[in-house]
């Protein structure tokens, strides 16, 4: 290493704009996938406590179920 400076004293280090969006999308990737990793295991959490409770809650109607149409979050609220 002392050997290149003694070389070239005016070189100085040099980062492309590509390879600086490309560390961007690779922390901002980082970061979505730790927050969905974060809400799954919250989910998990929350469901594992919820099981635990003896008392029967009330089943509310919701909009989707008076048009007959079932969704993602009407399948994960049955406990069957």
């Amino acid at each position: 290493m002392n050997l290149l400076v003694q070389e070239f004293p005016t070189m100085k280090l040099y980062i492309d704009p590509a390879t600086t969006s490309y560390l961007i999308q690779i922390i901002a990737g980082v970061v979505i996938a730790a927050g969905a990793v974060a809400g799954i295991a919250f989910s998990k959490i929350k469901r594992a406590l919820k099981k635990g409770k003896t008392e029967e809650q009330p089943v509310k109607k919701t909009r989707n179920e008076e048009k007959k149409i079932v969704t993602a979050d009407d399948l994960l609220d049955d406990e069957e």
